[in-house]
């Protein structure tokens, strides 16, 4: 693969990016000027360069819609249930099991993993999230260990594992040519090291932060609201929530609806929720209601994602669609992407061994995911393993999995801000700090993964 002066300004960009972000500097102006060099390579001229940032944003911003309005929608409807007190009846039956911080971290994530496991993360994400977080926070976990939990059981031990629906082995499996059983079953022991070993150091971490007292102020001033006595509408409302939701959930199963259909069924079903409680509270001053809490649901969405929007520019324009819309059919013939190319040329310029071929695997992954989707990369990464498996006569399927993992973890959600903000707008924290809170331990779990991979490939 021959790399073109555009791939070494996305380098150079991704490079000076990593700094700043390890300065714990913003990296809003880097990625700005990363799109305008672009722009400016491609188009040579400085009023394509100018027009290409803002249209980048555009592209970003139709990328992150569905996200924006899902969380909107579940941020109103919130809104709603807790200032008739629905809330706290529905997180009442949780409160017996979830006495602790460890409890309230690990019964949320496993609830999280379960759904996502059939249901794909981001339809699961705002209902669980919605549902435990003043539950946990009352039993001492703040509210950036919900956003964890909810984060790394769901965008990552699901998302990279997704036994259940079959998505991304899918995807892995057929580039690698190879059945997707064999992805599953020799990635297996991969999985869920990487699962186990990134679950604990991050908990690890975690509860060392609440030992310190570094969360004390939060917990104490967002205290569940322990109530005795419910209205009756507060409990009819109750129901009412959870026969919608677990219609949905029955009509997700029923019609294998996953991903982007899922999140439209959850959040049309949001709106008409909103809109049955306000009135039902309210009575005609609902109307009223129901666009006040819209308004502070797309306000509350709109705040979070002011930052992420025109980060998350630079990193898509490493894509074939968004960069082809912003700058026009620049790409030469044969290229993926930016992005991918990239991994392509890293994985020709090294000598192949188990040792090499499962790093540049991880690696190849990991660049791949930084467009924050996960899953535009795990093309690149199955057809580089069954190239690897073949050169080297290793375990294909295992290697495989290695590459689908470092591609979901990095990019499905876990490292990349722009990827794990569903999470992380559901809990009120910040999408970057989300993402510093999870580095380590998705670094220490890739590289402990990689390790026992180059055992067993």
């Amino acid at each position: 693969m021959v790399l073109t002066g555009a791939h070494y300004i996305y380098i150079l960009f991704m490079v000076a990016i990593l700094i700043i972000m390890i300065m714990k500097k913003d990296i809003i102006v880097p990625c700005a000027l990363g799109v305008f060099c672009l722009g400016l390579f491609y188009k040579k001229s400085i009023v394509g360069a100018v027009g290409a940032v803002f249209s980048s944003f555009i592209v970003s911003l139709n990328e992150l819609g569905p996200i924006i309005l899902i969380i909107a929608i579940m941020v109103a409807l919130s809104k709603a249930l807790e200032e008739n007190h629905s809330i706290h009846y529905m997180v009442k039956p949780f409160s017996k099991i979830i006495k602790n911080s460890t409890t309230a971290f690990f019964v949320t994530g496993i609830v999280m993993l379960l759904l996502s496991w059939f249901f794909w993360p981001s339809p699961a994400v705002a209902l669980v999230g919605a549902i435990f977080l003043p539950v946990a926070v009352n039993a001492g976990l703040p509210a950036i260990g919900v956003a964890i939990a909810l984060n790394l059981f769901g965008h990552g031990i699901a998302l990279s594992t997704d036994f259940i629906i079959q998505g991304a082995p899918s995807i892995t499996a057929g580039a690698a040519g190879i059945p997707v059983s064999s992805v599953i079953n020799d990635g297996m022991i991969l999985y869920w090291v990487m699962s186990i070993v990134t679950i604990s150091v991050s908990f690890y971490m975690l509860r060392r932060d609440i030992k310190k007292g570094m969360f004390k102020d939060e917990i104490s001033n967002v205290k569940y609201e322990e109530i005795k006595e419910f209205s009756t509408k507060a409990k009819l409302s109750t129901l009412i929530v959870a026969i919608g939701f677990i219609l949905d959930i029955v009509c997700m199963y029923k019609f294998n609806l996953k991903g982007g259909d899922a999140s439209a069924l959850l959040g049309g079903t949001a709106v008409f929720l909103l809109v049955i409680i306000d009135l039902l509270e309210n009575g005609r001053k609902g109307f009223d209601k129901v666009c006040d809490h819209v308004t502070d649901g797309f306000m509350f969405g709109m705040k979070i994602f002011a930052v992420i929007v025109p980060i998350a520019a630079f990193f898509y324009m490493g894509e074939v669609a968004p960069l082809t819309s912003v700058l026009g059919d620049v790409l030469p013939g044969g290229s993926q992407g930016l992005l991918s190319d990239i991994g392509l040329a890293l994985a020709q310029s090294v000598p192949l061994n188990k040792m090499a071929v499962a790093s540049i695997e991880t690696v190849v992954g990991a660049i791949t995911g930084l467009d924050g989707s996960g899953f535009s990369g795990m093309s690149l990464a199955g057809s580089l393993a069954g190239v690897f498996g073949s050169a080297i006569n290793c375990n294909t399927g295992a290697l495989t999995a290695l590459g689908q993992i470092a591609a979901i973890w990095v990019g499905g959600g876990c490292l990349v801000p722009w990827a794990l903000v569903s999470a992380a707008a559901i809990c009120g924290v910040s999408p970057l700090e989300l993402a510093k809170r999870n580095f380590i331990p998705v670094i220490v779990g890739l590289v402990v993964t990689t390790i026992v991979a180059i055992l067993i490939i």
